[in-house]
């Protein structure tokens, strides 16, 4: 067990030369809150004050410079949407939403036929009226659910140009 814990320790004194070189440390420090609990932290004026431990040190390299082997690609040179592409474009994505929709409001009215009907309902062991809203809800919940879903649905519809 105390091999395990000399090799991470020469292991971590062994990364320490690199920071010089390769850019800045990244510390994490574990540390015990007043109340017993873990929390942990990168802000070392914090940690210090906390007497906290380092839990691991990460050395941020900096990526290699680019090699200039081949030029940059100018803005003007990508490939561009033509108008009928576009307005295909705009058709196929109206024609989703639109379909979504239908199915979105038959699913609403659905929904509001189910709360109907649970709402005729009254079983024998709701005799407090709290029991009837609480079975009530997930029906509520499935309507309202629905009618958003119109919105945003509608409101996409909208944006279409």
């Amino acid at each position: 067990m105390h091999r395990h814990w000399a090799f991470l320790l020469v292991g971590a004194l062994a990364a320490l030369p690199v920071h010089a070189q390769n850019g800045p440390v990244t510390e994490i420090w574990k540390c015990r809150s007043a109340d017993g609990r873990w929390t942990y932290t990168n802000d070392r004026r914090e940690a210090e004050r906390q007497k906290c431990e380092v839990v691991t040190r990460q050395i941020n390299i900096a990526p290699p410079a680019p090699t200039r082997s081949a030029p940059a690609a100018r803005p003007g040179s990508f490939p561009r949407e033509s108008a009928a592409e576009r307005e295909r474009r705009t058709a196929n994505s109206r024609e989703i939403l639109e379909k979504e929709l239908a199915t979105e409001e038959a699913a609403l009215a659905k929904a509001r036929a189910d709360l109907a009907a649970q709402e005729e309902v009254r079983f024998g062991n709701e005799r407090n009226y709290a029991r009837v809203l609480e079975r009530l809800q997930p029906y509520k919940d499935s309507v309202e659910t629905h009618e958003k879903n119109i919105e945003a649905l509608k409101r996409e519809l909208g944006n279409l140009r």
